[in-house]
């Protein structure tokens, strides 16, 4: 069992950054895939961003490929996604999830967090 508890949410200008933090409980959570996914009001939730249980390999939405970055550090039982250039479109509410593999599916991850919000105003 994982617990998931998202953070770092907020209202930011276009152009601006921001950093989410998703902190897991558990001890496995380094033998976890973990990812991001967001959803806009009135829009399905769609996917943000993967890595893979130690890092090694990450995948991004072609939306967000370039401005954000995902890492980890199983150390802390902590995910991240660093967002940068932010638009208007990244409004949403972001979730993170923990699954077996680093897939793009959002029913690959078994575990969801309650969601951080983000708004970026123009």
């Amino acid at each position: 069992q994982v617990q998931l508890v998202e953070s770092g949410g907020g209202l930011v200008q276009a152009g601006g950054s921001l950093r989410l933090s998703c902190a897991a409980s558990g001890r496995t959570f380094s033998s976890y895939a973990m990812a991001w996914f967001r959803q806009a009001p009135g829009k399905e939730r769609e996917f943000v961003a993967t890595v893979s249980w130690n890092g090694g390999n990450t995948y991004y939405a072609d939306s967000v490929k370039g401005r954000f970055t995902i890492s980890r550090d199983n150390a802390k039982n902590t995910v991240y996604l660093q967002m940068n250039s932010l638009k208007p479109e990244d409004t949403a509410v972001y979730y993170c999830a923990a699954g077996n593999f680093a897939l793009r599916n959002s029913h690959s991850y078994n575990y969801w967090g309650q969601g951080t919000q983000v708004t970026v105003s123009s």
